[in-house]
C-alpha cells in the first residue's frame, strides 16, 4: 500500500546519449507514477562538465517523447501539473528571470550550485563533511603507500585522513587561514567508523553495508560543482522525491546516500534496485557486447533504426518484470495500470533481441495498410512515389506478415517500384542450366495472354500448364521466375506480385534475366 503522495524521477547524465539501459529505467518509474496517480519528474544530472556530451539532453527529452512518457516536470515540461504550487523547497534560490518547467526546479543540476553550497555548509556546521586541503597526487601517493603495505583497497577514512591535510586534523586558525587564502580544497564526508547502515530496498529486501568498507566520499570538488551523491540526496529531498528506482549498478552507493539523509536529519525515500540488463552471452550488457552481438545500444539507434516505439516500451517493460500471466502484448497505458514494483525480479534480465523484433512484428501487423503505405512515403518518398496510392497500399500488404521492421518493407518489396539491378547470389543457385529456357517459354505465353487476362490466377495457371505439359516440379519454374521478376529468392505471392507490378514491367524483366543469366 502506498501511503505517500507518488514522486519519482528519472536523473540521468548527459555524458552521452540515452543507453537502453536508462531507457528502460525511465519506463519503470514512469509506469510507477503513473500507476500511483503520481509525478514524473525529468531532472539533467550535469554536474560532471568535463564529460558533457553535446545534443545529449536534447537526446534525452526526444527519446522520451518517442516512447510516449510524457515528463510533469523537468526541462520542457511546460505543463503544469493541476494543484502545482511554486513556493515549494528550493523555490527561493531562483535568481531573477529563472524559469523552470515545475514547482521545484531548476532541473539542471548545473543551475543548483548555490543549493549545494548552501546545504554542505550544514553538514560542515554539524560535523558530518570537512574540507580536505590535499592535493590529487597527495592522494595518489598515500594510496600507492598502503598498496605496497599490502592493502588492496586503499581509502580516504577515518584512519587514513589523520595523515592528510584536512579540517578535522589541521589547527582551526589553519585551516581558516588556508580557506582566507583561497587554497584548492574538497570537502568530503565524515563517514563514521565501525557503523552498519541497513535500509530495506523494495526489490532485494533488507541490504546493510559496514561502513568501514566504505570512503569519505568527496561531496564538492574542488572546482565548486558537487558529486553525484550530494546532488542527489540534495535534489531528491527539495523535489520531495517518494522512490528512488534506479539500476543496480547504483546499489553500493545507498549507504553513502542513507549516511547523507542522516547527517542532514531527513528521511530518505523509499529505494528500488532494478536488475541489470544482461548480453546474451553472459555478463552486463555494455556497449562493447551490445555492438559485437548486434544489438542497438542508445536510443537513437531505435529511432533511427525504425522500430515501433510500442514494441520497445513493451519489451523493455518485460525486461525484469511481468504481470504474472501468459500475456505478453499491452499498451503503454495498459501496462501503467499493471506495474508495480513487488514483480519485478531480483535477477538480471537477458536482452533478447529476437524477441524484440517479435514485438516489432505485433505492433507493425496491427496498423493498417494504408497507414503503412502513408509512413512509406514519408520515408523514401523519391523510392515509392511513382506507384499509385492503391497499389501501395496492395503491396504493404502482400508484404508486412514477412517483415519485422518497417524499412524492411521497403527492402525487401524495392522490386514492386524498380526493376531488380542485381540478384541475390543465395537465390543465383537455384537458377539452373534449363532455366533461362523455361522462363522464355513462360514469357512467350504471357505476351500472348490478352492484357485483361493478367490477373494473380492466370499467371498461376499458365505455370501450372508448362510444369504438366513438361512433367516437371512446380519450383522447377516457380524460383526462376521469383528471381527474374524480383531478384530474390524469396518474398511475398509471386502471381499476386507480378500482377501489381504489371503486364508491361513482368514482360521486361523476364526478357532481361533470359539475356542476362542465360
Amino acid at each position: 500500500m502506498i501511503s505517500k503522495n507518488v514522486r519519482v524521477r528519472f536523473a540521468p547524465s548527459p555524458t552521452g546519449f540515452l543507453h537502453i539501459g536508462g531507457l528502460r529505467t525511465s519506463l519503470y518509474n514512469y509506469l510507477f507514477a503513473r500507476h500511483h496517480g503520481g509525478t514524473f519528474v525529468l531532472r539533467i544530472e550535469d554536474t560532471d562538465q568535463s564529460r558533457y556530451v553535446e545534443g545529449a539532453e536534447a537526446d534525452i527529452i526526444r527519446s522520451l517523447e518517442w516512447c510516449g512518457m510524457t515528463v510533469d516536470e523537468g526541462p520542457g515540461a511546460h505543463a503544469e501539473k493541476p494543484g502545482a504550487h511554486h513556493d515549494g523547497p528550493g523555490a527561493h534560490h531562483d535568481g531573477p528571470g529563472a524559469h523552470h518547467d515545475g514547482p521545484f526546479g531548476p532541473y539542471r543540476q548545473s543551475e543548483r550550485k548555490a543549493i549545494y553550497a548552501e546545504y554542505t555548509q550544514k553538514l560542515i556546521d554539524n560535523g558530518s563533511a570537512y574540507y580536505a586541503f590535499d592535493t590529487a597526487d597527495e592522494v595518489e601517493e598515500m594510496r600507492e603507500r598502503l598498496i605496497k603495505s599490502g592493502n588492496p583497497s586503499p581509502k580516504y577514512d577515518y584512519i587514513t585522513r589523520q595523515s592528510m591535510k584536512n579540517s578535522l586534523t589541521l589547527p582551526e586558525d589553519e585551516v581558516k587561514r588556508r580557506l582566507e587564502a583561497g587554497d584548492p580544497y574538497v570537502i568530503r564526508l565524515n563517514v563514521p567508523r565501525n557503523k552498519t547502515v541497513k535500509f530495506e530496498d523494495e526489490i532485494r529486501g533488507v541490504v546493510s553495508f559496514e561502513t568501514k568498507g566504505l570512503d569519505d566520499q568527496v561531496l564538492i570538488k574542488s572546482d565548486g560543482m558537487p558529486t553525484y551523491h550530494l546532488a542527489n540526496v540534495v535534489d531528491d529531498h527539495l523535489m520531495q522525491i517518494s522512490h528512488v528506482i534506479r539500476g543496480e549498478e547504483w546499489l553500493s552507493s545507498t549507504p553513502k546516500h542513507i549516511l547523507l539523509y542522516e547527517a542532514f536529519g531527513w528521511e530518505p525515500p523509499v529505494m528500488a534496485h532494478l536488475p541489470l540488463i544482461m548480453s546474451p552471452s553472459g555478463g552486463k550488457l555494455s556497449k562493447r557486447k551490445a555492438e559485437s552481438e548486434g544489438i542497438p545500444v542508445n536510443t537513437k539507434d531505435y529511432i533511427s533504426g525504425h522500430y515501433e516505439p510500442e514494441a520497445l516500451v513493451n519489451f523493455l517493460a518485460y525486461l525484469g518484470w511481468s504481470p504474472g500471466d501468459d500475456s505478453e502484448i499491452h499498451s503503454l497505458e495498459e501496462l501503467c495500470e499493471l506495474f508495480t514494483l513487488d514483480r519485478v525480479s531480483k535477477g538480471g534480465a537477458v536482452f533478447n533481441h529476437k524477441k524484440l523484433l517479435w514485438y516489432n512484428e505485433q505492433y507493425l501487423r496491427q496498423q493498417s495498410d494504408e497507414t503503412i503505405a502513408a509512413r512509406l512515403r514519408a520515408m523514401d518518398g523519391d523510392l515509392v512515389d511513382a506507384m499509385p496510392k492503391q497499389n501501395l497500399v496492395t503491396a504493404v500488404g502482400l508484404l508486412k506478415e514477412r517483415v519485422s521492421k518497417i524499412d524492411e518493407l521497403l527492402e525487401m518489396g524495392r522490386f514492386f517500384f524498380e526493376d531488380p539491378q542485381e540478384v541475390d547470389p543465395a537465390a543465383m543457385k537455384k537458377w539452373k542450366e534449363d532455366s533461362a529456357e523455361l522462363v522464355g517459354e513462360y514469357r512467350k505465353r504471357v505476351d500472348a495472354m490478352p492484357s485483361s487476362a493478367f490477373d494473380a490466377t492466370s499467371l498461376k495457371s499458365t505455370l501450372e500448364e508448362i510444369v504438366n505439359e513438361r512433367g516437371i516440379g512446380f519450383g522447377k519454374l516457380m524460383m526462376p521466375l521469383r528471381i527474374a521478376v524480383t531478384g530474390q529468392g524469396f518474398g511475398p505471392d509471386l502471381f499476386e506480385s507480378m500482377a501489381l507490378i504489371g503486364r508491361e514491367a513482368v514482360l521486361r524483366r523476364l526478357a532481361s534475366a533470359v539475356e542476362r543469366l542465360g
